[in-house]
C-alpha cells in the first residue's frame, strides 16, 4: 500500500483563540483529483494554506510525501514548497508581461536560457495562450488571467495543485475552460489537485473524491459518486440537497 501523498494527524488551527480548523486524521492520496466542500467559514481556505505551508497549524502533524512538515529543515520545506502551486479566486499576476509571470516560478528554480524559453512556450501552449507572451499580464480578462495562473503551475510540474475558488467570478463559457484544462493538467502530469468549490455540479465534473468540512471538521470524505448519492453522514445530506441551516 503507497504512502499516502498527505497525512493530517489531530491538526488544529486557531486564530485568536479560537478554532477554525481540527483535522483529527486525513489521509490524500497522490493522483487524484479532490473536491474540498463546505459552507463559509467551514476551514476549507485554512487547510489549503496548511498544506501549502503558508502557515503552520497550531498544533498536530502534517506529513508530506513521509515527511513531517514542522519537523523538516529550511532547506527540505523549500524543496517541499516548491513541489506545490496555489491559484486563488484573485489570482495576483506581476505587472510585466505574461511571459514573465510565466517565466518567474522558473527562474526561482535555477531555469534560465534557452531552457527557460522553451518551457515558458510549452505552458502558455497548454492553456491556449501561445500569442500572450508579450501582452501585459493586468490587461487579461479575468477567464485569461486564471489561465495564466494555470501555465505557471504547468510550467514548473508540481506534484499538488491547490485551486481556491478558481472560477467563482468567471463566466460560464470560462468556467468551462478552466475545468477542461484542471482535468488536462491532472491527466497528462498525475498532479493531485484540491480544488475549493461552492458548485456542486463542478465537483462532480472535476473530481475523483470529495470531501466536505463543517465547523473547521472533516464531515465525510468519499468518492463522488457515493459522496452525491449515497452520503452516510445527515449533515452531507443537508449540504448536497441545499437545505443545511448555516
Amino acid at each position: 500500500m503507497p504512502e499516502p501523498l498527505f497525512e493530517l494527524i489531530d491538526v488544529v488551527k486557531k486564530y485568536d483563540g479560537r478554532t477554525v480548523l481540527r483535522v483529527k486524521n486525513l489521509k490524500l492520496d497522490e493522483n487524484k483529483v479532490y473536491a474540498i466542500l463546505g459552507p463559509n467559514g467551514a476551514g476549507k481556505s485554512t487547510l489549503l494554506r496548511l498544506l501549502n505551508m503558508l502557515e503552520e497549524p497550531t498544533s498536530g502533524r502534517i506529513i508530506f510525501q513521509g515527511v513531517d512538515i514542522n519537523r523538516a529543515g529550511e532547506s527540505a520545506r523549500l524543496r517541499m514548497r516548491r513541489q506545490m502551486c496555489m491559484v486563488l479566486q484573485n489570482t495576483y499576476l506581476f505587472n510585466t508581461s505574461v511571459y514573465q509571470n510565466v517565466a518567474y516560478g522558473l527562474q526561482l528554480r535555477g531555469v534560465r536560457g534557452a531552457e527557460l524559453e522553451r518551457k515558458v512556450k510549452e505552458a502558455l501552449s497548454f492553456v491556449g495562450l501561445s500569442d500572450f507572451g508579450s501582452r501585459r499580464a493586468l490587461k487579461l480578462s479575468g477567464g485569461e488571467t486564471q489561465r495564466v495562473a494555470l501555465a505557471r503551475a504547468v510550467a514548473v510540474r508540481p506534484q499538488v495543485l491547490l485551486l481556491d475558488e478558481p472560477t467563482a467570478s468567471l463566466d460560464p463559457d470560462s468556467v468551462a475552460l478552466i475545468e477542461k484544462l484542471v482535468r488536462r493538467i491532472h491527466e497528462s502530469t498525475g498532479v493531485t489537485v484540491l480544488i475549493i468549490t461552492h458548485n456542486l455540479f463542478q465537483a462532480q465534473r472535476l473530481a475523483d473524491e470529495a470531501i466536505l468540512l463543517y465547523n473547521g471538521e472533516v464531515i465525510e470524505k468519499a468518492p463522488v459518486a457515493q459522496f452525491f448519492t449515497n452520503p452516510q453522514s445527515d449533515i452531507t445530506r443537508r449540504f448536497i440537497s441545499g437545505t443545511m441551516i448555516y
